[in-house]
């Protein structure tokens, strides 16, 4: 049935009842009004409008909830649908707009994964470019200040010396970073190393105590859930140190069914509901890039918990 005709239907409905009323009700009309009757008919009135009013509610309750939906629909949370069943126009509309939001989250999930994989190739190239070039050059220096101290002057090779330590301590800061832009570890020996070395590298600069929950039985990831798993680990140790005041870390990767688990859980100050900003946001991209699924809620007994949950993609042969 059409909008149209639904809307008819429904005020017929209480309009016919209304005569219904009057043509047996056993109430009569004075001129002039007496003030029972005009109590009555106001009465009568204010009936049909609340009967009406209801009416339209439920016929019409279809649209209030699609417009709820449009106004809290997050394409990074796929699978947000409304029931569409019979026909008429409302549910064409709502049929419609399920299959528009298809289309978005498929868009969205596409061009996410060409952003993230252009990214992770960038990210790639200056790591490479890091550890080649200026760790080259830095080493190369080191050895030229050796070579100096060795045959300077006492008060000059002291200098000399401070100087080969600063050096030396930015030389592995670049070799730092360039871990971090693209972690070889992950390459060489997958993720459970490439997480080891990660939350020791946390540990050692932050000073938190982190511990490692890994289950023995996992299965062969694909490279690109490596890949997320890794990065949601990272960004989500980097907010632990930079938000959460938090004194420990637990760092979780268990196998349910075909499922891989990830979870990042701290004893900070917790959240009453995460904010959404450009680091979450870039969690969820990564988890529908591998078809996963990202929660971030609060710790049973304090703190943030960020666990994704995505299905096993075994490695080609």
């Amino acid at each position: 049935m059409s909008l149209f005709w639904r809307i008819f239907a429904l005020n017929a409905v209480v309009l016919g009842t209304a005569t219904a009323l009057l043509l047996w009700a056993p109430v009569t009309v004075s001129v002039p009004v007496l003030l029972t009757e005009a109590i009555i008919l106001v009465g009568g009135l204010v009936v049909m409008l609340v009967a009406n009013a209801a009416l339209l509610r439920l016929g019409l309750a279809p649209l209030g909830r699609l417009t709820k939906l449009m106004t809290t629909v997050d394409l990074l949370r796929p699978g947000q649908r409304l029931p569409a069943s019979g026909g008429g126009e409302i549910t064409e509309v709502i049929r419609t707009f399920n299959a528009m939001l298809e289309r978005l989250e498929h868009e969205r999930a596409t061009s996410s994964a060409r952003a993230l994989l252009a990214q992770e190739a960038e990210r790639r190239r200056i790591a490479q470019e890091l550890h080649d070039e200026v760790g080259q050059s830095m080493t190369a220096i080191l050895l030229e200040l050796k070579r100096a101290s060795d045959e300077a002057p006492q008060p000059l090779r002291e200098q000399l010396h401070d100087v080969q330590e600063i050096t030396r301590e930015s030389l592995d800061e670049v070799r730092r970073l360039a871990r971090r832009l693209r972690p070889g570890v992950l390459d060489d020996l997958g993720l459970v190393s490439a997480l080891i070395s990660l939350t020791e590298d946390f540990a050692t600069h932050t000073g938190l105590q982190v511990t490692r929950r890994f289950d023995a039985d996992l299965p062969a990831l694909g490279p690109e859930t490596e890949l997320v798993l890794y990065r949601v680990a990272q960004e989500s140790m980097t907010n632990v140190a930079r938000h959460a005041d938090a004194t420990q870390v637990s760092v979780a990767l268990r196998h349910t069914d075909d499922h891989v688990v990830l979870a990042v859980t701290d004893d900070g100050c917790g959240i009453e509901a995460p904010r959404e900003g450009a680091g979450i946001r870039g969690m969820r991209e990564r988890a529908l890039l591998i078809g996963g699924s990202l929660e971030i809620t609060p710790a049973p007994d304090t703190g943030t918990r960020v666990q994704l949950t995505a299905p096993v993609s075994r490695k080609q042969p």
